[in-house]
């Protein structure tokens, strides 16, 4: 194995670490992220049972997991601009509405696809 490999390999581990870290944050700060977490939870077999193959399987989760991802990016976001400044800017006031606009997107998203799913076995 060459030492570029190893270097490579190496910076995997810390990565899940840092990962694990920021999972672990957003679940013990943001509240929103908890809730997603508990629905998470719920519709995971929900989707198993309901979908007809793995594609609509993957597709059900996907919608949850696509919440979970841009809540957060939204939070780091929230973070960030927090800790350069608490004072109003109207770049930090955006910064925030654009990562608050992510999560509610992807909520429109989830909307669609489980809506979908439902009315087709109306």
């Amino acid at each position: 194995m060459s030492s570029k490999q190893q270097t490579h390999l190496g910076r995997f581990i810390p990565a899940i670490k840092h990962s694990l870290l920021g999972l672990k944050a957003a679940y013990q700060y943001e509240i929103a992220f908890r809730q997603e977490v508990f629905l998470l939870l719920i519709l995971l077999p929900s989707a198993f049972y309901l979908a007809n193959d793995f594609i609509e399987f993957c597709l059900l989760i996907s919608s949850v997991l696509g919440i979970l991802i841009a809540e957060l990016l939204n939070s780091g976001i929230e973070a960030a601009v927090d800790r350069i400044s608490l004072e109003h800017h109207e770049l930090s006031g955006r910064a925030k509405d654009l990562g608050s606009a992510a999560v509610f997107v992807a909520i429109i998203y989830f909307v669609l696809v489980w809506a979908y799913k439902i009315f087709t076995l109306l």
